[in-house]
C-alpha cells in the first residue's frame, strides 16, 4: 500500500504533469481539489528532471507519480495517488487499475487519452503529443 503524504516529511511524493497542456492541467486541478490525499504537482517543464530519474520523452509520454522509492507512469500513476486514499472505494479502484487484466484496459484508455488530448475538452492544440522521430 502506498502510504500518503501525511505532513511535511512525507512532502517528497510528487506529481509531474504537461504543463503546457490545458487538458492535463485542469485534470490536475480537478482532482488535487476532489480527493482528500493528493501529491504536490509540478509541471514537466519546471521539473528537475535529472533528479527525479526522468527524460524529456518520459514527460512527453506520461504523468508521473514519484515516490521516494517509485515511479508510476500513466495509468498505474493514476492508480498509485487512488491507492493512497482514505476510503475503501478510492483504493479499491486503484489496486484493481493496477491488476489485469482492468490494467490492460486502463493502459489503452490511458494511451487513446494521451493521444487525443488536444481534442477533448479543455484540450488545445499545445496538447498534441509530440510525433515520435523518424528515424
Amino acid at each position: 500500500m502506498i502510504e500518503a503524504p501525511q505532513n511535511d516529511a512525507d512532502r517528497d511524493f510528487l506529481l509531474v504533469f504537461d504543463g503546457d497542456c490545458a487538458f492535463c492541467s485542469t485534470w490536475v486541478e480537478r482532482l488535487e481539489s476532489g480527493l482528500p490525499r493528493f501529491p504536490r504537482t509540478i509541471p514537466s517543464q519546471w521539473a528537475d528532471l535529472d533528479a527525479l530519474g526522468l527524460t524529456r520523452d518520459d514527460v512527453a509520454r506520461y504523468a508521473w507519480f514519484v515516490t521516494p522509492t517509485h515511479q508510476y507512469a500513466g495509468h498505474l500513476a493514476f492508480s498509485a495517488i487512488l491507492r493512497m486514499q482514505p476510503s475503501f472505494a478510492l483504493r479499491l479502484a486503484g489496486n484493481l487499475l493496477a491488476t489485469p487484466p482492468f490494467s490492460w484496459a486502463a493502459t489503452v484508455g490511458y494511451r487513446l487519452i494521451a493521444l487525443n488530448r488536444h481534442r477533448l475538452p479543455g484540450g488545445t492544440p499545445a496538447c498534441r503529443m509530440p510525433r515520435p522521430d523518424a528515424a
